[in-house]
């Protein structure tokens, strides 16, 4: 990608972020999206943490069907895991 195709782009991915902010000034977006970076940042980090407890079952935290006993057993067991060495769920 050359120096003018990253400034185009640079320049059209701002001007997305301005129409999506509205009249919203950017102080108050980046706090807004810190705390969708944070949460994303946390789902990710549950989601590795999950997959390696489940990595002897063969299963995936995505597979897991929270509407059956099993699931739910899987997903009782991650909390409490969870919990105890990451400190959330």
């Amino acid at each position: 990608m050359s120096e003018d195709q990253k400034k185009a782009l640079e320049q059209q991915l701002w001007n997305i972020a301005n129409t999506l902010r509205g009249k919203m000034n950017a102080d108050e977006f980046r706090d807004y999206i810190l705390g969708f970076i944070f949460y994303k940042y946390l789902s990710e980090k549950m989601e590795i943490f999950a997959n390696a407890i489940l990595k002897q079952d063969k299963i995936g935290f995505r597979a897991i069907n929270a509407t059956t006993p099993q699931g739910n057993e899987f997903l009782e067991a991650i909390k409490e895991e969870s919990l105890e060495k990451l400190g959330y769920f």
